[in-house]
């Protein structure tokens, strides 16, 4: 279950991030992606309700504002949760039994690929390669990498997430 979209920053306060983005990175279409980065560093998040207020800061359309954070998987879309664990998804993860680690994820996470449990404590995300292929399967769990995941690399991650 994604996380309930009732927390979207007011448009007040959405406007302001976006402008002292703005500031900070320039307004011409090139800085779109910084100014993006930007407003998920302040906010968590891309809401919908930016996307609008970005193009009209850069003077470019809503079309290519969208294309962009649903181009890049590392544009979210909605708050993440307390915790984010991606799991590699590459092929030498893959050839290691990264399917069979997801497959373990999902059931002790208590959440699908994509997701944000119910009680906001974990979002669970796919990541394409982690540079650390000898070690494999692997994650980032809130920015910190973790190798050679098996079941219980796994349970060791959702008691750290469910502390």
């Amino acid at each position: 279950m994604t996380a309930d979209r009732s927390d979207s920053p007011d448009m007040t306060a959405l406007a302001d991030v976006i402008l002292r983005a703005c500031a900070a990175v320039g307004n011409t279409q090139s800085a779109l992606l910084p100014l993006l980065h930007a407003v998920q560093h302040e906010t968590g998040y891309i809401d919908d309700a930016a996307v609008p207020l970005i193009a009209s800061a850069l003077n470019i359309s809503r079309a290519e504002v969208h294309g962009v954070v649903t181009f890049y998987h590392d544009f979210r879309r909605n708050p993440a949760g307390r915790h984010v664990v991606k799991l590699c998804r590459a092929e030498s993860c893959q050839a290691r039994g990264g399917a069979a680690v997801e497959t373990v994820a999902v059931s002790r996470l208590g959440v699908g690929m994509g997701k944000t449990r119910g009680d906001g404590a974990v979002t669970l995300e796919a990541v394409y390669c982690l540079g650390l292929c000898a070690i494999g399967p692997n994650a980032l769990v809130d920015g910190r990498p973790v190798a050679r995941l098996d079941a219980a690399a796994i349970d060791r991650i959702a008691k750290s997430v469910n502390a």
